[in-house]
């Protein structure tokens, strides 16, 4: 079977952050088909040998354990051994597997409910790109038929145990940051730490501690919680309300089901947009060339902090792949950052003689760390901190249940690349709400530039029949009050 079949024939596709599907579509005999694939990918560009070792870690929803079991269960079938990190952040176990020289894979959906699930997939050297994706489709697997029921589960006379857990992923991940960070650098500082059912907790507690902070557990759930640090819940905006409004607090931290993406509130409980805190993140860290996707806020090049910027499409292995062309460049150091907030490094990081290794992976523990330092540096409060880029607001949100096919037919007219043909086809439909169109970049989707300087940025979702808007202006309200328009706008191309 080849698992680009297999994919169409589950519903389980790639996305932008490794293999994505409903729980009840990723059976054991398509988790352990996909890790067959994987491995064999990883045989044939010669980083996997004969008895290697895979390591294998997930977060906390329902169904992990099972996908682990059957992920497992095919790296040990393909006679490698698989290693068992636990439920680790994402960052933490690629980070253990580049350092380590080991491919890895991570059971998470991340954000998404849990009746969805994933596997995010890394080689020893970093993520998997969207060539290797493709490297992966092309592989032929054989799956004895004993090994599965029907349904395609794991037939019990067949199933093994997870190996023993083995810890030192997790102690690596936790010392790279208070190895790095000097002693007592958040003393004095007394941080609300949201839990909720993310599997970066154990750890944002031990580094926040280890630096000195005073760390208040809040919100912790066995039960998952679907945090989404991009589109946050209107329950988690009155929480940080209610945590902030005791007074105890500088900072709320927290971060998505996997540790890949901070949240970080201010001390009035606003969580900061990750594309705020992204550019903040990397002045503290003194970036000389800063890759991030065109969604994000225009604010990055208004500052002139940086050297050389590089916009790309959305989703981590653009974000690299732009990172890799800036160190090409010469540049150093180099880091990346999405609208969710997640960072990554591209190369070493140095200060005060300690080195920071890269980690050219989305990253939630870094950036809260960094943003605390800074602003107490400046002697501002970090809602002082967030205040004192220039002023540029974006917002987001999407339709669902529309169709890629309608959402790329109805930008066709936009993106033909006729010049001056494209601008009057956009102006016709936006122009009553926003004014004249002065630039149309259609790297990702179609993003708008009018005459006033706001901007309007349509993009179909990669992996879901969804079509979302970003929108950009001069103040927060104006912002959102153009993504009303688009979506308005938009719904109207359903008829």
């Amino acid at each position: 079977m080849r698992i680009g079949d297999l994919m169409m024939q589950s519903g389980v596709q790639f996305g932008t952050s490794g293999a994505r599907g409903r729980v009840v579509d990723m059976t054991d005999r398509v988790c352990y088909a996909y890790t067959l694939g994987f491995l064999s990918y990883c045989v044939e560009i010669g980083v996997l040998h004969p008895g290697g070792e895979v390591a294998l870690a997930g977060d906390y929803r329902p169904s992990t354990g099972r996908i682990l079991q059957a992920c497992a269960q095919a790296v040990a079938d393909s006679s490698y051994r698989p290693r068992y990190l636990g439920r680790i952040p994402s960052p933490a176990l690629a980070a253990f597997g580049f350092g380590q020289g080991l491919p890895s894979l991570m059971v998470t959906g991340s954000h998404i409910p849990d009746d969805r699930n994933g596997i995010k997939f890394n080689l020893p050297g970093g993520e998997i790109l969207k060539a290797d994706e493709a490297g992966i489709r092309a592989h032929r697997v054989d799956l004895p038929t004993t090994l599965f029921s029907p349904e395609g589960d794991l037939a019990p006379g067949v199933i093994q145990p997870l190996p023993p857990e083995d810890p030192a992923g997790y102690r690596a991940y936790v010392a790279r940051y208070l190895d790095f960070f000097p002693a007592g650098c958040l003393e004095g500082l007394t941080i609300g730490l949201y839990e909720h059912s993310g599997v970066a907790r154990e750890a944002l507690h031990e580094v926040l501690t280890g630096l000195g902070a005073r760390v208040e557990r809040l919100g912790r759930s066995e039960v998952f919680i679907p945090v989404d640090t991009e589109a946050i819940r209107p329950e988690d905006v009155r929480l940080g309300q209610e945590w902030a409004a005791t007074g105890r607090y500088q900072a709320l931290v927290s971060a998505d089901g996997d540790g890949d993406r901070p949240l970080i509130g201010d001390e009035h409980g606003h969580w900061l947009r990750g594309d705020i805190t992204g550019i903040l993140c990397a002045r503290y860290l003194g970036a000389a060339g800063v890759a991030t996707p065109v969604s994000c806020n225009t604010a990055l090049e208004k500052t002139g902090w940086f050297p050389a910027v590089r916009r790309t499409r959305i989703g981590s292995p653009y974000v690299i792949e732009g990172m890799s062309a800036l160190t090409a460049a010469g540049l150093t150091p180099v880091v990346g950052y999405e609208a969710n907030g997640g960072f990554l490094t591209a190369t070493d990081l140095v200060r005060d003689g300690r080195r920071l290794p890269a980690l050219p992976t989305r990253d939630a523990v870094l950036v809260p760390v960094a943003l605390l330092l800074a602003a107490r540096d400046q002697g501002l409060s970090l809602s002082a901190l967030a205040s004192s880029l220039p002023p540029r607001f974006t917002a987001s949100d999407r339709l669902k249940d529309f169709p890629s096919e309608l959402s790329q037919a109805r930008l066709h007219p936009l993106t033909a690349g006729a010049g001056a043909r494209d601008l009057a086809a956009a102006e016709e439909l936006f122009g009553a709400c926003f004014g004249p169109v002065v630039a149309i970049d259609t790297t990702d989707g179609v993003r708008l530039t009018f005459a006033n300087g706001e901007i309007a940025h349509l993009r179909p979702s990669g992996n879901a029949p969804e079509l979302r808007a970003y929108t950009e202006a001069d103040s927060l309200e104006r912002a959102w009050e153009m993504n009303r328009q688009c979506l308005e706008i938009m719904a109207g191309w359903q008829g």
